[in-house]
């Protein structure tokens, strides 16, 4: 059985990754932005793999305390980085999460590939580029094997009232109103499910895949979707406000997908959990 340094492991994703996928971990508890933790860490024992995951989501999060995001966000990832380099013996492999906020969110329906230009629209993306850039040069520097997956939207229950679809949630179950209005929600965005991101890290563990790979549906849905949905199994109805120009973030998976991969679920898979 693999061993398995993890990072962010009481997250959403750490947690449905610690389920579903059969390795032998061994989280890291405490700051990652402590390097004397993450060296104690490392240190403790040898491990075939590390997933980081570790992060401050999202952008509304990063908003309130940039500099605590980018202390945990980027300084965290480079404490990690430089702590597997002083290493004798290495990991196999790297996988670091990283976000489809690192792409600037488009003003036409074009798909993003990995080598579009990273130019991101949040502070939240910002924090992840620079991540993954120091990871990237150090880690290809001493010849380490790492894979960074870009991962697009996903949903789940748990999830904070800060993020989507547990705003959207909650907007329509706590008012008795049988109208309801959304403002500025009419754009396109790429979602998958949870178990599909899961899927994917272990698939390109398997593989033992390289570079950057984005992790995404490759179809896009109009926002205005997830709260039709929600308001049709309340029996109210939804009224959205007409914007002018809409925007988009759709992943172009077709990497991924060439070696293998394709995700399983839909948006509604996750969505009917917030009712079941």
């Amino acid at each position: 059985m693999l061993r398995c340094g993890i990072t962010g492991s009481t997250g959403i994703l750490g947690s449905k990754i610690i389920k579903d996928l059969k390795y032998k971990f061994y989280p890291f508890k405490g700051n990652i932005f402590n390097k004397k933790k993450v060296d104690e860490w490392l240190n403790k024992r040898e491990y075939d793999i590390i997933i980081h995951l570790a992060a401050i989501v999202p952008t509304t999060e990063v908003n309130k305390n940039y500099k605590l995001a980018k202390k945990v966000n980027f300084y965290g990832t480079k404490n990690l980085v430089d702590s597997i380099i002083k290493l004798k013996k290495k990991p196999e492999w790297i996988f670091y999460a990283s976000t489809s906020h690192v792409y600037k969110i488009k003003k036409k329906n074009k798909k993003i590939n990995e080598l579009t230009k990273l130019d991101p629209s949040s502070k939240y993306g910002k924090t992840k580029m620079l991540a993954e850039k120091y990871l990237l040069k150090r880690l290809k520097q001493k010849k380490i094997n790492y894979c960074i997956g870009r991962i697009f939207s996903f949903t789940d229950r748990k999830q904070k009232k800060t993020f989507f679809s547990s705003k959207i949630f909650s907007k329509i179950t706590n008012t008795s109103k049988k109208i309801i209005y959304f403002k500025n929600i009419s754009h396109y965005r790429d979602f998958l499910s949870i178990k599909d991101i899961v899927s994917a890290i272990g698939f390109l563990q398997k593989k033992r895949s390289k570079g950057v790979f984005n992790i995404g549906s490759g179809t896009r849905t109009n926002l205005k979707t997830i709260a039709s949905f929600f308001c049709k199994k309340y029996k109210k109805k939804a009224i959205f406000e007409k914007i002018n120009q809409y925007s988009y973030l759709i992943s172009d998976n077709s990497k991924i997908k060439k070696i293998g991969w394709k995700p399983k679920y839909d948006l509604f898979y996750d969505l009917k959990k917030f009712i079941n």
